[in-house]
């Protein structure tokens, strides 16, 4: 595995006393705060799995398994399944065909009320970051790790706000905290954007193009980050275009090609 030099870097919802209502990754759920997390989780695997996006096959007969602390790239044209995959594998669309199995939660015939708890267990990073915008919520750095923590069953306010510090200590932004998102550049937002997927202590992160709206600069402090989780333990799948940061940092890549999945290690591309 390549390394990169390390940095120090070592929204309007109803809860109520028990149940909690949020609308999170475009769904809605309610479920009960006061469940705990699963201790005996794998990773991620999928065998023999058929992936379809309505009634159009997507994917077909994918395998493979990502153990703890194994970073991953995920790659392919635009339009050949990666984000369709990663979707199946955060609850987004159904299994239906194959098995499957993220963080210890079986994906065959996940119901709409179990995606909740599959969601607490795992860290989910977008390219456009998808931070609170509604001007009539507070957007804070702080205001947007807190939604989520409440959103998967954090009551105690101190609690919420010592897990807050923690979590943006790890990528350096603990500073900043209390600024506006609209008043921080795209590598920060990005970097809350990790804090939040690592609100939750997750054993694997999904990233779906983390680098692809950032210079150069910005994306190596940002695979750098990811490779330092890796390092400690959490698995990572990270679709990328980024061929370049590939090559320059080669790890294992799942590559999606005419409805395939092929695995290797990345020489040339």
């Amino acid at each position: 595995m390549g390394h990169l030099e390390r940095n120090s870097v070592n929204s309007s919802e109803l809860f109520t006393s028990k149940n909690v209502r949020a609308h999170w990754f475009g769904i809605s759920y309610t479920f009960d705060s006061s469940e705990s997390f699963s201790s005996n989780m794998a990773t991620i695997e999928l065998k023999n799995t058929t992936i379809f996006q309505g009634k159009h096959m997507i994917l077909n007969d994918v395998s493979f398994k990502i153990n703890i602390g194994e970073f991953v790239y995920l790659i392919g044209q635009t339009g050949s399944g990666k984000s369709s995959l990663l979707k199946t594998l955060y609850g987004d669309l159904p299994l239906n065909q194959g098995t499957g199995s993220v963080a210890g939660h079986q994906l065959n015939g996940l119901k709409t009320k179990s995606i909740p708890a599959l969601r607490r267990d795992i860290g989910i990073v977008f390219q456009d970051f998808q931070l609170l915008t509604d001007r009539s919520v507070d957007r804070s750095v702080e205001a947007n790790l807190d939604f989520v923590l409440r959103a998967t069953g954090w009551k105690d306010k101190t609690k919420r706000s010592e897990r807050i510090l923690e979590v943006l200590s790890l990528v350096g932004m603990q500073n900043k905290r209390h600024k506006s998102t609209f008043e921080i550049s795209g590598g920060e937002q990005q970097r809350v954007a990790i804090a939040r997927a690592l609100l939750n202590s997750p054993i694997v992160i999904l990233a779906d193009e983390p680098t692809g709206n950032l210079d150069p600069r910005t994306s190596e402090e940002i695979i750098s980050l990811l490779l330092s989780l890796a390092d400690q333990n959490t698995a990572i799948l990270m679709a990328t275009h980024d061929y370049q940061m590939i090559h320059k940092y080669s790890n294992r890549t799942l590559k999606v090609s005419g409805g395939k999945l092929e695995d290797s290690v990345v020489s040339n591309v």
